[in-house]
């Protein structure tokens, strides 16, 4: 099957496929994946057109790089771009555990140390390339610079424009999950690429104002992840025993997503194909890249991805309240 569609990321000459493969699975994100299922996942996406995947020391401690590394490592380096993050960096745990206490199904004898610094982000840099198995990779993100400091997000951004002058990396940008750092950061004319996590969402438009429209102002691009808000848009009715923002749903996020839903069969849609499909109309957003773990995940995704939505869905969960007006006035012209 041909590549999926890309869009450019500004003027670096990187292009995104509009869905992404989001690696935290890979890194056992709150459960276990076997290698099989792992290596046939990303097989799978190549097969049905992903050309653009994203990982992290922070996913399983580093399980997750060695993975996708290992899946990819056979593919034409210049038929995919790799993303990974800096500010983690891995050291061996004084107090070992017998499991991460940070979300993921993995032994805990390595930990987490922050280190936004220009050393600390080089140094990173440098570990994830000899746990990918490779010789570069394409994007790197500063990884939730806001849980650190106020300053981390703009120091890392400095330490990788560097990196990017000297030919190192193609573009740079910052991963998070809260939008009140986009602007500013966006403003400082260093990043790239913002990668904006559950923020931006058919449940949530919290981050219009705040992130994707001055991110548009400014020329970077918005990868939109955590599209299903952690699961609970992942199904046609949503479930109750799903989880928020890796949550309990409250109340009143459960009934705004049974409304989505509702209005949705109304227009023969599945709820989470529209999940996909709604921050891509954004003319910020770049690629929506989905977490998946199985073969059968990326076909399934792939698929809703490629389903036809009509127009008038938009217009009539606007009416109803449950999209931001301003969001479904914006075009799908990439950056």
């Amino acid at each position: 099957m041909t590549p999926l569609p890309t869009r450019a990321v500004g003027s670096t000459g990187v292009r995104l496929s509009e869905v992404g493969f989001g690696a935290a699975g890979l890194g056992n994100l709150l459960r276990e994946t076997s290698e099989e299922d792992a290596r046939a996942s990303v097989d799978e996406a190549w097969v049905l057109g992903v050309r653009s995947f994203d990982t992290a020391p922070h996913y399983g401690l580093g399980l997750s790089e060695r993975r996708l590394g290992g899946a990819l490592r056979d593919r034409p380096r210049d038929e995919y771009v790799l993303s990974t993050k800096v500010g983690r960096l891995l050291r061996p745990n004084p107090e070992p555990t017998a499991c991460d206490d940070d979300g993921f199904a993995v032994p805990g004898d390595l930990h987490r140390v922050w280190d936004f610094t220009a050393d600390g982000v080089r140094r990173s840099l440098d570990e994830s390339l000899d746990r990918l198995g490779l010789d570069r990779v394409d994007i790197v993100y500063a990884h939730d610079p806001e849980m650190h400091t106020a300053t981390s997000g703009r120091e890392a951004l400095e330490a990788l424009a560097e990196l990017r002058s000297e030919g190192t990396i193609r573009a740079i940008g910052v991963g998070t999950n809260s939008a009140d750092q986009v602007a500013a950061l966006c403003a400082t004319g260093l990043p790239d690429v913002i990668m904006l996590a559950g923020r931006y969402t058919l449940l949530e438009q919290s981050a219009l104002a705040t992130a994707l429209e001055p991110a548009a102002e400014a020329g970077v691009a918005v990868v939109a992840v955590g599209v299903f808000n952690s699961g609970l848009l992942s199904r046609p009715t949503p479930d109750p025993r799903s989880t928020y923002d890796y949550g309990v749903v409250p109340p009143t996020i459960l009934a705004r997503a049974e409304r989505l839903a509702v209005i949705c069969r109304d227009h023969g849609v599945d709820l989470p194909d529209a999940a996909i499909a709604f921050p891509l109309r954004h003319r910020a957003v770049v690629s929506v890249a989905l977490g998946m773990r199985s073969a059968a995940q990326v076909a399934d995704n792939i698929a809703r991805y490629r389903r036809a939505l009509p127009e008038a869905l938009w217009s009539d969960l606007t009416a109803a309240g449950l999209l931001d007006p301003r969001s479904t006035a914006q075009d799908r012209n990439a950056l």
